[in-house]
């Protein structure tokens, strides 16, 4: 992901070799942290990111976060290689005595461990799959709406990243860019609903997102599927918010042309 295939255009073989140096391997960014697994109590390594390591980028306007030479949310996970439990990392050590007997006989009594890949880092069809399997848990567990959504929403977020990276020279690679943009949309609804379904159910903070955050996270999402009145009422909120803070306003206010042009472009 972050390696360069030689040197570009109109650079010399030194100075493509210095820019390849200039870019750290993605295991440079990260460490090995150990974890107990709250169902079978085994112990096993997982791989997260350095405090302070990774270097903060502007986020995408629905607050996918972004980080120079790495994709954080790839990290975010942790799945036992034992008995199958995965959780993102917010939610790992939460469980009751109830999820746990519904995970062993639900996730665990099926799970097959995969093959060491021996790499050290994680691909994005890993991190994907494990935070598929992370959907399962939720859902095997019972697990809030809240959480379901957002396990939903940052599979959306990895394939758009994946997507990004992925090259469309040929028609075949063209194909498989269009299927995971598919794919990312699918998921992309189901947080959306989700969302909307805790928003209804369950008091803030929700996923560690204050009330304006899910106000704006959701006005975002509305304005994607075209819901422009749905998107007014929560930008509303952000906007008459006594604690939203300036730049959240300005990112509301923003969204707030764009649905206007918008609507006056379908009226038009």
């Amino acid at each position: 992901m972050n390696n360069l295939s030689g040197a570009e255009p109109g650079i010399g073989p030194d100075q493509g070799a210095k820019a390849a140096k200039e870019i750290p391997p993605e295991e440079s960014f990260l460490l090995e942290k150990s974890v107990e697994c709250p169902v079978c109590d085994k112990k096993f390594k997982t791989l997260a990111v350095k405090s302070g390591r990774a270097m903060r980028l502007d986020p995408d306007r629905d607050m996918r976060p972004r980080f120079k030479h790495i994709d954080t949310l790839k990290y975010d996970i942790i799945s036992c290689p034992d008995c199958g439990y995965t959780a993102m990392t917010r939610y790992f050590d939460h469980l009751s005595s109830m999820q746990r007997k519904l995970i062993r006989e639900g996730v665990s009594a099926k799970f097959k461990p995969a093959a060491p890949t021996g790499r050290k880092f994680y691909t994005y069809d890993e991190a994907i799959d494990k935070y598929k399997l992370s959907f399962v848990n939720t859902l095997v567990k019972k697990g809030r709406d809240s959480e379901k959504a957002y396990t939903c929403l940052k599979i959306s977020w990895l394939l758009r990243s994946k997507a990004e990276a992925m090259p469309e020279e040929t028609e075949a690679e063209q194909k498989a860019k269009e299927a995971c943009k598919q794919e990312e949309e699918k998921f992309y609804l189901q947080a959306y609903e989700g969302f909307s379904s805790a928003l209804a159910n369950e008091m803030p903070p929700i996923c560690g997102m204050d009330q304006c955050t899910m106000d704006y996270l959701l006005a975002y999402m509305s304005y994607h599927f075209e819901k422009y009145e749905v998107a007014s009422k929560f930008l509303s909120g952000v906007l008459t918010s006594g604690t939203a803070t300036r730049r959240m306003k300005d990112l509301a206010l923003d969204l707030k042309d764009d649905i206007v042009r918008k609507i006056r472009s379908k009226e038009g």
